[in-house]
């Protein structure tokens, strides 16, 4: 009776010893998860900004645009600094209610200069810095 005892708890041990082998791989081994940023479309006190105006992230991130103030907004890339990119990361379609979002993930790098459209004049524009 005492021998079977202690063969079932050795069974145990290994049984424990081993699931937390094979998690602790997956913990190891699972990739970093993307980050997302956050920028407003016109600034809290009601200046025609985008808050920040600048932000930096990491290849794979994505940047959310929420309409905040003064509506109507959009994003607009800028074909002189990427002309590659510029149409197909661009969000044309003016927002017109408080809390309307889109969001674009970055996969390459580099400096990606946007602007919303119908506040050009009054400078609302940013920049998106991938590393």
């Amino acid at each position: 009776m005492v021998i079977k005892s202690l063969d079932f708890q050795k069974l145990g041990l290994m049984v424990c010893g081993f699931a937390l082998m094979i998690s602790s791989f997956f913990l190891v081994s699972s990739p970093a998860s993307a980050a997302t940023t956050s920028i407003k479309m016109g600034a809290d006190n009601g200046m025609l900004v985008f808050q920040p105006a600048t932000v930096s992230i990491k290849s794979g991130d994505t940047v959310q645009w929420v309409n905040n103030k003064l509506p109507p907004h959009n994003v607009v890339f800028d074909v002189a600094h990427s002309p590659e990119n510029a149409k197909s990361l661009s969000h044309k379609k003016l927002l017109f209610t408080p809390g309307e979002a889109f969001e674009v993930t970055f996969d390459e790098p580099g400096t990606y200069s946007f602007y919303c459209e119908p506040h050009r004049g009054a400078g609302m524009a940013g920049k998106v810095i991938v590393e």
